[in-house]
């Protein structure tokens, strides 16, 4: 009697994306890659019998989104935050998915922006009157810029 293996009964090959393939697919190098599986950002991978490292299709997508949440001012602390909520979506509180966090950076670069604005009319200022020598300039009575409020910001409440 002759037992023949049917292609069914061998066991499966891993599946999976090489950590060099998802890295150019998402556009990292693989020390990112492994930075962010480290911080938690990713899900560590499956390994193949050979040790290497087998990703799902899904981590070149979560890698993107990291990228581009990155590009849109979050820090990769407020990035892991945004993952886990999106892991966690049912039953999570209302303030604290992507619109609520997406209020707050807004206008965290709203803020941003007005203090940029900021910087290049004082700059423009400085530019104007010919201001050769910040030191010089700020010891006399002509100078332009305004030391003491450029040094200070305003709290929420418009004070000093």
């Amino acid at each position: 009697m002759t037992v023949t293996h049917s292609p069914s009964a061998e066991p499966e090959a891993p599946q999976g994306l090489r950590a060099g393939q998802v890295a150019e697919a998402a556009g990292v190098n693989r020390e990112t890659l492994r930075y962010y599986e480290r911080r938690g950002l990713l899900a560590e991978p499956s390994r193949s019998p050979g040790g290497h490292r087998l990703y799902p299709t899904e981590a070149v997508t979560v890698l993107r989104v990291i990228k581009a949440a990155q590009r849109l001012g979050f820090t990769l602390d407020e990035v892991a935050d945004l993952l886990e909520m999106g892991r966690h979506r049912h039953g999570s509180r209302p303030d604290a998915g992507l619109q609520a966090q997406a209020k707050v950076k807004l206008a965290e670069i709203e803020d941003r922006i007005a203090d940029l604005h900021t910087i290049r009319d004082n700059l423009q200022t400085a530019l104007d009157a010919g201001c050769d020598d910040l030191t010089v300039c700020a010891n006399t009575e002509c100078c332009p810029l305004p030391f003491v409020q450029i040094t200070t910001r305003p709290t929420q409440t418009g004070t000093l």
